[in-house]
């Protein structure tokens, strides 16, 4: 396994321990917003993952530096890849909630805490049950991304 896929593996620990440890006991917004900057982060490393097989694929020349131009260039070296997509479209929400200057608290201290992000014509709610199926999400990417790499299942 390559070395961005190890550094996601252990930022995945850690969302972990946010989730069902930390997020138990506290119960504060901050950190809701904590465990979705490590999904972010998780994202990152799995994408600087793909980036680097493709590379070595010599299917890219360069990676660039940002975010966002590497999650558009991972769509564009994968354009087929309709699952792919799916990951990047949930990556570039997560990065979308978390840059959003005024957010809303609510409930906090409580089992029901919740992040609020107001949008020009929705909302978004982030809860204790939603960040569960976040790492859901994130862990099969990780998988998807292990399979895609190194072309076989990965086996938890």
């Amino acid at each position: 396994m390559n070395e961005q896929l190890t550094d996601a593996q252990e930022e995945l620990k850690r969302l972990e321990h946010t989730i069902y440890v930390t997020l138990k006991y506290t119960r504060t917004v901050d950190v809701i917003r904590n465990a979705i900057k490590r999904l972010i982060s998780t994202f990152d490393f799995i994408i600087d993952a793909l980036l680097e097989d493709a590379q070595g694929k010599t299917l890219l020349h360069t990676i660039p530096k940002s975010p966002s131009l590497k999650s558009n260039l991972v769509l564009e070296t994968y354009p087929e890849d309709q699952e792919l997509c799916m990951y990047i479209t949930f990556y570039t929400f997560l990065r979308e909630i978390i840059h959003k200057p005024k957010y809303a608290k609510r409930e906090e201290y409580r089992r029901h805490v919740t992040f609020v992000v107001d949008f020009k014509n929705r909302t978004a709610e982030i809860d204790i049950d939603n960040l569960g199926t976040c790492e859901k999400i994130i862990r099969q990417f990780f998988a998807y991304a292990i399979e895609l790499i190194e072309g076989k299942p990965k086996d938890d």
